[in-house]
């Protein structure tokens, strides 16, 4: 197994320490779950510049490296759903969108097309990463507030994008 997929692995493997430190609530959990997060992000960014740069894409990396994202924000926003910092229907839209557009890249896929993430879908997984880092901080409600807003009308901006872009694909449905 190349070191890409060994990063991607390890991004899934930390999710469970990151959760555990959470429910099991140990002396500074938000911060030690904080800096699991944020280790495991930048796993992503690594494991993408080591793959494009060495020529290491695989089936497997294709297929785990954005699994392994939507399970670490995915468990992430369900602690900040369970603590009551994020309402679950902004989580729901996130999911719905996720599984949105994976099905419209399988349809393409079926089309032997690729649909490659777009500026939109950049800026969201930036930016939702953002939002999750800093709502681990003791931040001001509004600042908590202003973040889910970001991440549910960046995550809707870019599903829409990804839809419309491609709204060919599913033309014959």
């Amino acid at each position: 197994m190349n070191l890409p997929n060994k990063l991607t692995l390890l991004r899934i493997v930390l999710i469970l320490p990151f959760l555990l430190v959470l429910y099991l609530d140990v002396p500074f959990a938000a911060y030690i779950a904080l800096a699991i997060f944020i280790i495991a992000s930048l796993t992503d960014m690594l494991d993408g510049q080591i793959a494009r740069k060495r020529g290491l894409v695989t089936d497997f990396g294709k297929f785990a490296d954005p699994l392994a994202d939507k399970m670490l924000v995915t468990a992430a926003m369900l602690w900040f759903v369970e603590i009551g910092q994020m309402p679950g229907w902004a989580l729901l839209i996130v999911i719905v969108r996720e599984f949105g557009v994976s099905g419209l890249r399988m349809v393409a896929s079926d089309k032997g097309r690729v649909i490659a993430a777009g500026w939109s879908g950049k800026v969201k997984t930036a930016s939702t990463m953002v939002c999750i880092v800093l709502m681990f901080l003791p931040i001001p409600r509004a600042l908590n507030t202003l973040c889910v807003a970001v991440i549910v009308v960046t995550t809707i901006y870019s599903g829409v994008e990804y839809f419309w872009k491609n709204r060919d694909c599913l033309s014959d449905m």
